[in-house]
């Protein structure tokens, strides 16, 4: 009998092993890796922003291997990133994202910061039939080519500043005219446009709308053309620094509308460090926030979950960018396409991708024909003099009302 256990035990031990060996190189032998390439703006007008979206990666990829890595075929794989500085200009993007594949040889592509750089990603993955899942450039156009392999997790441009019309007609009184102010760059025109043809279809009036370029240091006379019209809402399809110049500008005109808010800039730390109590009140789009009841199978789990951990990895953060959740659900995405393609074969995982539907921290990723992820509604949240950041929209999930004008 003894002699039975033994046997059984050993045998368990030895499946064990095998099992083990499955995911486990062989000795001397370096770890299964999956490359994944990038360009990040980490100079430039947009280095801010990008250096969050980088932030996201390297979370994700902590997060991924520290569970195991990514399963492909019985076999664990650690996740790599390979990055470059692209300068925030698209020309840039397209160079590197082409020596990414011909002499990094990744194995996948991660999206740039800006709808620039990332047409330009999209681009040179559509050349290459690489697949490209990005969340940091939300251009409508960018998806409007007819590319099969670049897939946007985000909300696109056209509805970045649909929440702040929704909450200005729910305000009580209604705010029922709009002045729009936008920089002459692809993301900020599809924002403008977009907001402007939705408010007009909400029974809002568009009394001004304003377009300045994109490295203006000087809004002054837009703002000054916006404030005769007299507005009951100011929105600016914007970057965080010529958000962080209209505020300004506006506080000095002493243009001071019943509500303001921007696409994007607020979402940013750096937006609240800089103007300091200027920014009380100041509305902001986010593709998401911690407050959100978004709950999924990966690595963190729900939107609060990731927002810990976020700040824990990056403790200078005063708070966690949705810039950063964007780059980490992107790569949520690709594991779960790879993994149930069983395969690192770029046309199998694409297919994966388009079929995808998970739900996740980020909210819920299923891409339609275009790529475009539309099974998700953008937030809003309102900076608050305590320093902290209300999610005010959707209005299901708000943990705070919004507050119409400010006091």
């Amino acid at each position: 009998m003894l002699h039975r256990s033994l046997l059984l035990r050993a045998a368990t031990l030895l499946l064990a092993a095998l099992a083990l060996a499955q995911c486990a190189p062989l000795a001397g032998e370096p770890p299964r890796t999956i490359r994944f390439g990038a360009t990040i703006s980490i100079t430039g007008p947009t280095a801010k922003e990008g250096e969050h979206a980088r932030d996201g990666y390297l979370l994700a990829i902590e997060a991924i291997n520290a569970l195991g890595g990514i399963r492909v075929g019985g076999r664990s794989y650690l996740a790599e990133l390979r990055y470059y500085d692209d300068e925030s200009r698209p020309e840039r993007a397209t160079e590197l994202y082409e020596k990414l594949i011909a002499v990094d040889r990744v194995d996948f592509l991660l999206g740039p910061y800006g709808s620039g750089p990332t047409a330009a990603a999209a681009a040179v993955a559509e050349r290459h039939s690489i697949p490209l899942v990005e969340g940091n450039g939300s251009a409508d156009s960018i998806f409007a080519q007819g590319y099969r392999h670049t897939f946007g997790i985000m909300t696109p441009a056209s509805g970045y500043l649909r929440g702040m019309v929704d909450l200005a007609l729910a305000a009580d009184p209604p705010l029922r005219t709009l002045a729009i102010l936008h920089a002459d760059d692809i993301f900020s025109r599809a924002t403008a446009e977009g907001a402007a043809a939705y408010a007009q279809r909400r029974g809002m009036r568009v009394v001004a709308q304003a377009q300045y370029p994109a490295d203006s240091q000087d809004v002054a006379a837009q703002l000054a053309a916006a404030q005769a019209a007299r507005p009951d809402l100011l929105l600016g399809a914007t970057h965080l620094q010529d958000a962080l110049l209209i505020v300004r500008q506006a506080q000095a005109l002493g243009f001071a509308p019943r509500a303001m808010g921007f696409s994007v800039g607020p979402a940013s730390p750096a937006f609240r460090k800089t103007l300091g109590g200027g920014a009380d009140y100041v509305l902001g789009s986010a593709q998401w926030t911690p407050a959100l009841a978004y709950q999924g199978d990966d690595p963190w789990g729900s939107a609060a979950r990731f927002d810990a951990a976020f700040r824990q990895r990056f403790p200078d953060s005063a708070s966690t960018p949705y810039t950063a959740a964007c780059s980490a659900a992107s790569l949520v995405a690709y594991q779960r396409a790879i993994e149930l393609a069983g395969s690192l074969d770029p046309a199998m995982v694409r297919d994966q991708l388009q079929q995808l539907a998970i739900d996740t921290f980020f909210g819920p990723i299923r891409f339609d024909a275009s790529g475009l992820n539309r099974s998700r509604t953008m937030a809003v949240e309102q900076l608050l003099p305590d320093g902290s950041a209300a999610t005010v929209y959707p209005l299901e999930m708000a943990d705070h009302a919004a507050i119409f004008p400010a006091p």
